[in-house]
C-alpha cells in the first residue's frame, strides 16, 4: 500500500508528539486522537518500547490518523508505521536519498532550520519538513535558538512542501502559526503537560480550525 498517496489529506492541523518516558505515552496518544489530532509522532530517544509502538499504531489506525516514528527509520516496517521523521544528523542528501530508497511508499519528514536545508530535503524526496524551534522550548534539548515567525515563514517558502512548525507552541500561539499558512503545528507539552490532555487536544484542534 502506498501510504504517501493518502498523506496530503492528513498532513494538516495539530501534530502531536508523544515522548517515550512520559508517564502514560499510550494514554497521551489516545487522548490526542480522541481530541481530533490527525498525526501522532512517537519519539523514543532511548529506544522504542515495542508494546507502546504497537499500541499507538493500533490507536492511530482506528482513528484513521498517521503514525510517525522519530529517527528510527529502520523500525518503520517492523511497527508498520506510516513514516518517519528524521533530524539533522540523518538529513544529508545522501542519507535522505538512502532512506527514501528504503521506504519508497512511506512518509518522510525532515527537521530543517534554514532555507538551504529545506530545499535539500525536498530534492532528496522528503514529504514534509519540520521547521523550528519557532519559540523557546524546554521540550527538546536539541531545538536550538528560536527562529521566530519570520524564520518559519522564510524556511517554509523555500520548502515548497507541507510544513510542520515546532517549538514552544501553545494554545495561545496557534492563531499566529496558522496565519503563516503552514500545514501543521507540532505540540508536545501543550498536550503532554495538560491536566486534561484530551480537552487540550480538542481546544488546539478547534483553535487551528477556527483560525483557518
Amino acid at each position: 500500500m502506498d501510504i504517501r498517496a493518502d498523506a496530503p489529506a492528513l498532513l494538516n492541523g495539530i501534530y502531536a508528539i508523544v515522548n517515550e518516558g512520559e508517564p502514560h505515552p499510550i494514554a497521551l496518544a489516545r487522548a490526542a486522537l480522541a481530541g481530533g489530532v490527525h498525526v501522532v509522532q512517537y519519539r523514543a530517544k532511548r529506544g522504542i518500547v515495542p508494546e507502546h509502538a504497537r499500541a499507538i499504531r493500533e490507536l492511530t489506525r482506528a482513528h484513521h490518523a498517521l503514525f510517525i516514528l522519530n529517527d528510527d527509520w529502520r523500525a518503520v516496517e517492523t511497527y508498520d508505521a506510516d513514516g518517519v521523521h528524521v533530524g539533522p544528523e540523518d538529513a544529508t542528501p545522501d542519507e535522505l536519498a538512502r532512506i527514501r530508497a528504503m521506504l519508497p511508499d512511506r512518509i518522510i519528514g525532515v527537521s530543517c532550520g534554514t532555507e538551504e536545508e529545506a530545499r535539500s530535503a525536498r530534492a532528496a524526496g522528503a514529504d514534509y519538513i519540520g521547521v523550528g524551534s519557532v519559540y523557546a522550548t524546554t521540550s527538546k534539548a536539541d531545538a536550538g535558538p528560536p527562529i521566530g515567525i519570520a524564520g518559519l515563514v522564510r524556511v517554509a517558502r523555500a520548502a515548497k512542501l507541507p510544513v510542520v512548525a515546532i517549538g514552544g507552541i501553545t494554545l495561545d500561539s496557534i492563531a499566529e502559526i496558522r496565519a503563516t499558512r503552514v500545514a501543521m503545528a507540532a505540540v508536545i507539552s501543550a498536550i503532554g503537560a495538560a491536566p486534561d490532555p484530551q480537552a487540550a487536544s480538542v481546544a488546539l484542534v478547534r483553535a487551528w480550525n477556527g483560525a483557518a
